[in-house]
């Protein structure tokens, strides 16, 4: 941490590449910095400059008689290398290399990025970028704008982490006009040494910064990110994260054999992280500001602690003089996860007492278009001292009798002594800008349409959920591993890398997964006897590795009451799955004791390079097709993420007994994906695996495994 404070909050800085023309980069980096106030010691060099901007120029860095803490390089990539080289000698504690031709570029570019890793690495000396825009830091004590962004932005308790340099200018540009400040701005470029993870763990125990965004491209760290930033998010000071991520709609699910495979997008991958470590996701520039706004609104405790406002639920009160924007924010509220307050008598009476009769004294509350800044007042402060009331939206819009500035220091008032977040929304521009001014000197969120301020206290209410989420004790489960690694080594070695039903279902019952029985019939005659041992009905299914959809070759008979049926349903599976794929090699037809009925469930895995293996979890049988009705997570879990995952996905319903049908065993289904994980994370040869359906019985019953499907690789 103490070698980012010297790229950061450094003593003294040498721009090494600083150059007297006005428009190249070296010069407006300079520039920036010198003319930003930058407190510390400022040396630009160029060896073929006596002075840049009437600052005196150095040869090298290493003619600087004094202490050099941060060095910024602004040169071609072989130079680069020698300037690194040379910082390093100096006994710079932090380097920025702004230019491009790296890794980006690749071959040679790669090369020498390797290089410069390498040098910084062996010297303990932290890099920033290549290929990045810069750093700024714009708070009292160091007003520092090492970037090539002329604006230096007004200084907050609001961190920003880029990829991108080119948005890092447009966000900057952005927060001027809404009055924004930050305590830390920086664009990672190529990430080849500080990356988000370095920065999230450096900005968490940074004093003056209270919420972090981040502009996401793609991430080079998997479970280890996940573990970190979930302590950065839940631990005794809990920093809230906000990503914007690129890419939601362009990288599509790969072509893959199983449903979790063709289901399991790149985004899958970065949702599954996100919401296992506690970030919380946003799909747009405005609802990054928005919800960074709600995030930095603080109390100050009884005992003089500062502490931020989050709802203890998701029930809010609305306030308004005016009934249409009041709908518009009960929807957006209805949509966003939250729900309209119910008011207790008490409330009510007071707020009957203290408005017009015209008024609407129940949730939303309309104060009429006539209200005064007491009407506001004396509303708010019913509302949000109702204890059914978790926080509250106020609503103005400016009409000709409207105190547009005594209504905002009204909702300051109340919002002082209330440990209760209260979001405002002011809506239009000139009329209501006195107000909105008040309220963003006094670190209150205002918003200038309902919906943004009911959608970040919706975010508000997600990190509060994160913050009090449940903690179960974890199961203790045994599981044959040995036996596992015998059966994967055992396909391998045969050839086999799609799993066939017997395989499989042997390796899951190592694992403790209840199966069918299952055996294989090459004959008619075979599968009669077989029927007859396990006692009718039964099913069957074609068996061949080429075939791995059943369904789609009309390869699976369900039913099956006598020898006669069993006997018909043989040479009819193997005429449809010949008919399918003639080049298929048929080993026979599996014939499986039908299951004791229940809700269909799909559980499945993809492995991915960096991240491991990604879980899934839905609605199984051919609702796995039709809704999609699925969530996932990266791999390790326990049985608290096994919940989680659960309650996620919309079916969840169904399982919690639905309409008179019993409860299933939600149990066995976590204890079930705990199981699943810890085979994954045990057998690296594990690539792609479907359980489709797992047939979840009610509560007590336990779950049967219907079919499963299962794809290796030998492991590195």
């Amino acid at each position: 941490m103490e070698r980012l404070d010297a790229i950061f909050s450094p003593q003294s800085i040498a721009v090494v590449g600083a150059s007297a023309t006005p428009g190249k980069v070296g010069h407006d980096i300079f520039a920036n910095i010198l003319k930003g106030g930058y407190t510390g010691m400022l040396f630009p060099v160029n060896p073929g400059s006596k002075s840049i901007l009437c600052v005196r120029a150095y040869n090298t860095i290493m003619d600087i008689e004094d202490p050099v803490e941060l060095a910024i390089i602004i040169l071609p990539p072989k130079l680069a290398l020698t300037s690194v080289a040379q910082a390093i000698e100096k006994g710079v504690k932090g380097i920025v290399i702004v230019s491009a031709g790296f890794r980006e570029v690749g071959g040679e570019g790669a090369e020498m990025e390797d290089k410069l890793i390498a040098m910084c690495k062996a010297a303990g000396v932290r890099l920033v970028g290549p290929n990045c825009l810069g750093v700024i830091n714009p708070l009292a004590g160091v007003r520092m704008n090492a970037s090539f962004s002329a604006r230096m932005p007004q200084a907050g308790h609001i961190s920003f982490i880029s990829q991108s340099g080119a948005l890092c200018t447009a966000v900057l540009d952005f927060a001027a006009n809404r009055d924004f400040g930050f305590s830390k701005f920086i664009s990672i470029g190529n990430k080849a040494d500080v990356d988000e993870l370095d920065l999230l763990r450096y900005l968490h125990e940074d004093m003056d910064t209270d919420v972090i965004m981040i502009y996401q491209e793609a991430l080079g760290r998997g479970p280890e990110f996940i573990q970190a930033v979930k302590e950065i998010t839940s631990g005794s000071r809990p920093t809230p994260i906000l990503a914007i991520k690129s890419g939601r709609t362009s990288a599509g699910a790969k072509a893959a054999a199983s449903h979790t495979g063709s289901l399991a997008g790149s985004e899958a991958v970065y949702d599954a992280i996100f919401e296992q470590s506690g970030i919380i996701r946003v799909d747009t520039i405005d609802e990054l500001f928005d919800f960074a706004n709600a995030f930095a609104c603080k109390k100050e405790s009884a005992l003089g602690k500062i502490v931020r406002k989050m709802p203890a639920g998701n029930r809010v009160a609305i306030i308004t003089n005016a009934g249409g924007p009041g709908i518009l924010a009960t929807d957006m509220t209805m949509t966003s996860g939250l729900t309209l307050a119910e008011f207790s008598d008490e409330t009510i009476k007071v707020l009957a007492s203290h408005l017009p009769a015209a008024a609407n004294i129940h949730n939303p509350v309309d104060v009429i278009g006539d209200a005064a800044f007491d009407r506001y007042e004396n509303a708010l402060a019913a509302v949000i001292n109702d204890d059914g009331v978790d926080g509250a939206l106020v609503i103005l819009t400016p009409q000709s009798m409207t105190d547009v500035e005594g209504t905002a220091k009204a909702i300051v008032k109340v919002a002082r002594r209330s440990s209760k977040p209260i979001l405002s929304c002011f809506m239009g521009i000139v009329d209501v800008s006195a107000g909105v001014k008040y309220l963003q000197e006094y670190g209150y969120p205002v918003y200038k349409f309902p919906e943004n301020a009911a959608k970040s206290f919706a975010a508000l209410f997600r990190f509060s959920k994160w913050l009090n989420r449940q903690h179960l004790e974890q199961y203790e489960l045994k599981h044959d591993k040995k036996r596992a690694a015998e059966v994967i080594k055992g396909c391998l070695d045969a050839g086999k890398t799609r799993l066939g039903e017997l395989d499989g279902i042997e390796l899951l019952k190592c694992y403790g997964m209840s199966v069918l029985p299952t055996k294989l019939a090459k004959t008619a005659k075979e599968a009669i006897a077989l029927a007859s041992e396990m006692k009718y009905p039964v099913v069957m299914k074609i068996a061949s590795a080429q075939i791995l959809h059943k369904s789609d070759a009309k390869g699976v008979m369900v039913g099956l009451n006598s020898d006669g049926e069993v006997k018909k349903a043989f040479d009819q599976i193997i005429a449809n799955a010949n008919a399918y794929d003639p080049k298929a090699i048929i080993d026979g037809v599996l014939v499986v004791k039908m299951a004791t009925p229940g809700e269909e469930v799909i559980l499945g895995v993809n492995r991915y390079p960096i991240f491991g293996p990604l879980l899934m979890f839905g609605l199984g049988g051919i609702f796995v097709e039709i809704f999609k009705d699925v969530d996932f997570r990266l791999a390790p879990i326990g049985r608290n993420e096994a919940r989680r995952m659960m309650q996620k996905i919309k079916g969840y319903r169904l399982l919690q007994g639905f309409r008179g049908k019993p409860k299933a065993d939600i149990e066995t289904i976590e204890k079930t994906l705990v199981s699943i994980s810890d085979m994954v994370m045990d057998n690296p040869e594990i690539m792609e695996m479907d359980i489709n359906p797992m047939l979840v019985h009610e509560e007590g019953c336990g779950a049967t495994v219907a079919d499963c499907r299962i794809i290796l690789k030998a492991a590195d």
